[in-house]
C-alpha cells in the first residue's frame, strides 16, 4: 500500500482497534469514507423503520411527517460531534446528554435500542464491501465494532454484541423475527424518501426515488411492500454509488 492516497490506511495500521477505536473510526468515517457514512447511515434509517414497534413511535411523534429536514439534520449533527469530537469530550458529553434526554421521553425497549445502535455498525460496512473504493480492513472493522458498543454504553443500551460478527448476526436475528409490514413504517419511510429526494434537482426526484429504492435489499424492500426494481434501475444504482458521489 503505496501512495498518497493510502496515507490513512497506513496511519490505521499503526493504530489499536481497541484503545484507539475513536481515532479509527474519526479517520474511517470523515477522511476516508465521508459521503459513503452519509449515504449509509441514511439506509440504515430504513431499517429501523421495518420494526414495528420503532417505526410506530417514529410515526407517533410526527418529527419525520412535519419536520423532516429538522429531525435529519438534528440526528446528523448530532452524530458527527460525536464521530469529529469523541463521546468523552465536552461536546461529546454534550451531545449524549441531548440524545439521551430525547431517547427518555419515550418508553422504548433495550432491544429495540440495540438493533437501531447495530444498524449503525452493519449499514456502513455492507455499504463499503458494495460500494466503496476499497475494502475495509479488519482493524477498521473492529474499530468499528468497539466505538458503537461503547457509544451504546454511553446511551445506557445493555448487553451490546461484542464483535462485528456479533453486531451483524444480532441484526439479521432480529430482522426475521420483528421485520414486518405497517403503515406507520411506509409512511415514515415515504417521508423520508421524499426527503432524500428533494437534495436533487426536481427533474430528477422521480429517478432518485427508483435509485434509492433499488438499494433496499429484498427483506427490507418487502417490508414496505415496495416494488422490486427492474434489472436496469438496479444496475444504474449499483454503477451510481460505486466509489462514492458521481
Amino acid at each position: 500500500m503505496t501512495g498518497y492516497r493510502w496515507r490513512w490506511v497506513r496511519r490505521i495500521e499503526e493504530l489499536d482497534p481497541v484503545r484507539d477505536h475513536q481515532q479509527i473510526h474519526r479517520i474511517t468515517a470523515t477522511y476516508e469514507f465521508p459521503w459513503d457514512y452519509q449515504r449509509s447511515l441514511e439506509l440504515a434509517l430504513f431499517r429501523t423503520y421495518c420494526v414495528p414497534s420503532v417505526s410506530a413511535l417514529l410515526d407517533a411523534t410526527g418529527e419525520f411527517r412535519d419536520r423532516p429536514q429538522q429531525r435529519y439534520d438534528d440526528t446528523a449533527l448530532l452524530m458527527a460531534e460525536l464521530t469529529d469530537h469523541g463521546y468523552d469530550s465536552e461536546r461529546g458529553r454534550e451531545a449524549l446528554r441531548v440524545i439521551n434526554r430525547a431517547h427518555g421521553r419515550y418508553a422504548i425497549s433495550n432491544d429495540d435500542m440495540r438493533y437501531v445502535l447495530s444498524t449503525f455498525v452493519y449499514e456502513p460496512l455492507d455499504w463499503l464491501d458494495r460500494f466503496g473504493w476499497r475494502p475495509l480492513t479488519e482493524t477498521e472493522r473492529r474499530a468499528s465494532a468497539n466505538y458503537y458498543r461503547e457509544l451504546g454504553r454511553h446511551m445506557n443500551i445493555k448487553d451490546s454484541p461484542g464483535t462485528y460478527q456479533e453486531f451483524a448476526a444480532y441484526l439479521d436475528a432480529y430482522e426475521r423475527a420483528h421485520f414486518a409490514y405497517s403503515p406507520g413504517g411506509r409512511a415514515v419511510s415515504d417521508s423520508t424518501l421524499a426527503l432524500l429526494t428533494s437534495f436533487s434537482p426536481r427533474p430528477l426526484r422521480p429517478l432518485m426515488r427508483r435509485l434509492t429504492l433499488a438499494l433496499l435489499d429484498p427483506p427490507l424492500r418487502e417490508a414496505f411492500r415496495y416494488p422490486r426494481p427492474d434489472p436496469v434501475t438496479r444496475a444504474l444504482a449499483a454503477e451510481l454509488f460505486r466509489d462514492g458521489a458521481p
